[in-house]
C-alpha cells in the first residue's frame, strides 16, 4: 500500500508537472488530485523539491545500472535524453524554474554514463590510452549536453530526432578516427 500511494504522489505530480510551471504546483495541488491527506504527502517527503529530487535520482539510476552496448553514439544518446523526451513539457516546466540544476545534473549523468558505455568498447578494441578515451568521453558528453540545453532553452520546438540524426550522420566515425589517430601519434613518438 505505502509504495502505490508513493508512486500515486510521483504521478500526480508528474501529470501536473505537464500541465504547468513547478513554481506553480503546491502540496494542496498534488494531495487534491491524488486523493490524498498533507500529512499523508509529508510522510514520504518533506517538500515538492526532495519528491523532485527522488524522481531524477531514480531515473538516474535507471539508467545508470543498465550496462548497454551501443552501436552509435545517437543511439546512447537517445537512451539516455529518453525520460526528457517522453516528459517533455515538464521538463521544460522544471529547466525554467529555480530548480534547472537539477535537469542539468540529470542529463548530464545520463549522457555521460552512455557516451561512456558507447566509447568504453572501441577505446578497448583500439587500444586507445585511458586518457584520450575519457577525453573524448567528457568532450561528447559536454557538447551533447548543450545541445540538450541549447534545446530546452528554445522551447523545444525543433525536432530532436531529426537533429540527433542528421548530426550523427556528419560525426559518423570520428570516434574511432579519433583514437586510432592519437594511438598512431603516441606510438610514433614512442618509436622516435
Amino acid at each position: 500500500m505505502a509504495q502505490e500511494t508513493k508512486q500515486a504522489i510521483i504521478k500526480t505530480f508528474m501529470q501536473l508537472l505537464n500541465e504547468k510551471s513547478f513554481d506553480k504546483i503546491t502540496v494542496t495541488d498534488i494531495v487534491s488530485r491524488c486523493g490524498i491527506n498533507r500529512n499523508t504527502f509529508y510522510y514520504y517527503y518533506q517538500d515538492i523539491y526532495e519528491l523532485l529530487e527522488e524522481i531524477f535520482t531514480s531515473e538516474t539510476d535507471k539508467i545508470i545500472k543498465k550496462h548497454q552496448h551501443y552501436d552509435t553514439w545517437e543511439e546512447a544518446f537517445f537512451i539516455a535524453v529518453g525520460f526528457a523526451r517522453i516528459n517533455k513539457k515538464a521538463i521544460y516546466h522544471i529547466f525554467n524554474s529555480v530548480n534547472r540544476q537539477i535537469v542539468e545534473d540529470y542529463l548530464y549523468k545520463v549522457i555521460l554514463k552512455n557516451m561512456t558505455e558507447y566509447v568504453a568498447p572501441i577505446a578497448e578494441e583500439i587500444q586507445a590510452d585511458d586518457e584520450d578515451r575519457d577525453a573524448l568521453i567528457v568532450f561528447y558528453s559536454s557538447a551533447l549536453m548543450y545541445m540538450v540545453i541549447l534545446w530546452l532553452q528554445s522551447g523545444m520546438k525543433k525536432n530532436s530526432d531529426e537533429y540527433i540524426s542528421r548530426l550523427g550522420f556528419l560525426l559518423d566515425g570520428n570516434i574511432r578516427h579519433s583514437l586510432e589517430k592519437r594511438k598512431m601519434e603516441r606510438e610514433q613518438s614512442e618509436n622516435n
